[in-house]
């Protein structure tokens, strides 16, 4: 078999039910090219190499699940890129959906790392710490409301699919876990370029507690901060809100 390594964040779905109920919401959107991220032990694995019609691969940093999902199922030999997915490049050339339990340690990074593949990825849907996954659904105002949130809404719809317990994990982490759903965004806000608005965002929400204008001084001549706009804090702007401020920095 293999062995659990904590230092990778490995915690494996065992609940069969919560497995098609993941498979069901990828199947709810056009289908032909998937990644999967960190398949571990399989669980998913083996419901995704059955989707008919679906170019499959997946993303494994860890050699021992290599080597135990190539001999599992041998369809997976020239499948699996073994790598991190934090240095990994687009496994496919066409848009692809990406699909995972993803480890709780590097969730946050793993989804900055599909922003830079947005062009290329139209829909996620992944298992996250239930925290991460209600930052990334929280609307503006929201008290979890941030900077993850406001940077994977700029591009993307997200719709909260269903908390996951404990016990569906093995072995059962100490915190519960959430499962949401990214659709690209067809049309997103106006803004002066991506890097600004990723710079806003940032330090903005860098001194949330601060008012805008005290946390985004830098960005901005006196003349625009005398704004009422200015006045908020950053959890209480919409992406379009920041979308909008980006064409008024320095």
């Amino acid at each position: 078999m293999y062995s659990l390594k904590k230092s990778l964040g490995q915690h494996f779905l065992k609940d069969e039910n919560i497995c098609r109920k993941i498979v069901n919401a990828l199947e709810q959107e056009p289908l032909t090219h998937l990644l999967e991220v960190g398949p571990g032990g399989g669980a998913l694995t083996k419901y995704l190499i059955q989707l008919p019609g679906v170019d499959f691969k997946a993303i494994e940093v860890d050699e021992e699940k290599v080597v135990f999902l190539k001999n599992t199922y041998p369809q997976l030999q020239d499948k699996i890129v073994h790598l991190s997915f934090l240095d990994a490049t687009p496994p496919f050339t066409d848009e692809f959906t990406i699909v995972g339990n993803f480890p709780y340690n590097i969730s946050t990074q793993i989804l900055f790392k599909i922003l830079e593949w947005k062009e290329q990825v139209p829909v996620v849907v992944g298992m996250f710490q239930k925290e991460v996954a209600q930052r990334v659904a929280a609307p503006a105002g929201n008290k979890v409301y941030g900077i993850l949130s406001v940077l994977i809404q700029a591009f993307y719809d997200v719709k909260y699919l269903f908390d996951v317990h404990e016990n569906c994990f093995m072995p059962p982490p100490k915190v519960k876990s959430g499962v949401i759903k990214l659709y690209r965004k067809k049309e997103t806000a106006l803004m002066r370029s991506e890097r600004d608005f990723f710079t806003l965002v940032k330090t903005a929400f860098n001194q949330r507690r601060k008012t805008m204008r005290n946390a985004t001084r830098a960005l901005f001549d006196d003349t625009i901060l005398v704004d009422d706009q200015f006045n908020k804090r950053a959890e209480q702007l919409t992406v379009n809100d920041f979308a909008a401020l980006t064409f008024k920095m320095k």
